[in-house]
């Protein structure tokens, strides 16, 4: 796990490095569905640029950063990597294959599984709803989902994952016999037949559970009175010019195959699909690392939530441990004793790993989306950052040595 005391500001000098091998997306602006009204000029696209490496010491970054992943790749690494510093792309690759069998390269282009990297971008549509008072996350679910079997579960509670919900992931085929794909209303009705059995009372301890993101996919289905891909679709992804992102559904595979990447086992065997791959919300975003950038900044500009709202989101909502981890609206964190925070979110589905660490208050960032399984890729946002900050004349941070952080 990174750790690290930051006594004084993070400066970087400027870099540049201008590799992508595809060309960036153009800019878009989306029409809202009529069913929600969002606040006027409260949309921008997202414009990425890329800082100037040409000095001595932005060309040793790049090379520093290129024998990383050259070992990395060597030891199974498949992946997109970009690394940011306001607004600007430091280093951007592509390694590897995005289909093996057809023999097509990793590109810009190429969209990836985010895992539970996508759970970020459903609490953020709660919290648009709930800033913008379309919603109250302080309300039950059952205000919102009739068929919701508990009542004492707030829409917060999913949030910060304390519901004590049990894990559909880990509940196996028990309910769901089924071949065809199991969706969110499945999920929410299997809840409202069998009731399993909470793991412990709500808003008593965290647990982490993907049934609580899966709920919040509904809950956002109910109250903007659209499909959840079509939400996110009109209110996030196209009004930052995300073009290359989506919500995977697999009754529409074939309109997807010519530019996702494949999963991939570590030995290169295709991971095949399960009937979970129809659940959304914790889960089942595709991006790309330029994509991802572009959503990163945006918090920056509070393009999509105010600073209350995002203050909320990166507020610890579990502290019966004492500790610098914790977990805030849909976001993972690590509060340090001075009072520097890092907000980030890693994800592991089938062969899909991703790491998306955020150093908000330096808005430095690290994004790592890789398709082929490797559970060494949780190290790289550590890696990265040591790298950056040894290169860097301008660094005060001191680390610690520690683990690497991995994710459900």
């Amino acid at each position: 796990m990174i750790r690290a005391f930051f006594r004084v500001p993070f400066f970087l000098l400027s870099f540049c490095f201008f590799f992508v091998a595809c060309q960036t997306v153009s800019e878009q602006n989306a029409q809202a569905s009529p069913a929600l009204s969002p606040p006027d000029n409260a949309f921008s696209t997202i414009k990425l640029g890329f800082a100037d490496t040409s000095s001595e010491e932005g060309q040793t970054l790049i090379r520093r950063l290129d024998s990383f992943y050259r070992r990395e790749v060597g030891a199974g690494f498949n992946g997109s990597v970009l690394v940011g510093y306001k607004g600007k792309i430091l280093y951007e690759r592509y390694f590897g294959y995005c289909n093996r069998a057809e023999g097509t390269q990793l590109c810009a282009q190429n969209p990836s599984q985010l895992a539970s990297t996508s759970k970020p971008f459903t609490a953020t549509a709660v919290l648009w709803l709930h800033q913008n008072r379309y919603l109250d996350i302080n309300q039950p679910v059952q205000k919102y989902l009739k068929d919701f079997p508990y009542p004492d579960i707030t829409i917060a509670m999913l949030l910060c994952q304390r519901s004590g919900l049990p894990d559909y992931t880990k509940m196996g085929n028990r309910y769901w016999k089924s071949d065809a794909p199991m969706y969110n209303e499945d999920l929410l009705q299997i809840f409202a037949k069998y009731q399993p059995r909470l793991n412990a009372r709500p808003n008593t301890r965290f647990e982490y559970s993907n049934t609580n993101f899966a709920m919040l996919a509904r809950v956002i289905e109910e109250v903007a009175k659209m499909p959840y891909k079509q939400f996110m679709k009109e209110f996030i992804f196209e009004p930052l010019g995300m073009k290359h992102t989506f919500v995977y559904d697999p009754a529409e595979r074939g309109r997807y195959n010519d530019m996702i990447t494949q999963s991939y086992q570590y030995n290169w065997s295709v991971y095949k699909e399960t009937n979970e791959d129809g659940v959304y919300g914790d889960k089942g975003i595709y991006s790309t690392v330029e994509d991802m950038y572009r959503w990163d900044q945006s918090f920056y500009n509070h393009t999509l939530l105010n600073e209350k709202t995002l203050r909320m989101a990166y507020t610890g909502y579990s502290n019966e441990r004492p500790g610098i981890k914790n977990y805030g609206y849909g976001w993972r964190m690590l509060n340090f004793p001075d009072g520097y925070k890092i907000i980030y979110h890693n994800g592991w589905w089938h062969g899909n790993n991703t790491v998306f660490y955020r150093f908000v208050k330096d808005n430095f960032t690290i994004i790592v989306l890789g398709n082929k399984y490797n559970s060494k890729i949780y190290g790289h946002a550590k890696s990265i950052y040591s790298i950056v900050k040894n290169t860097s004349e301008h660094s005060g941070i001191e680390w610690e040595e520690s683990g690497s952080p991995k994710e459900e």
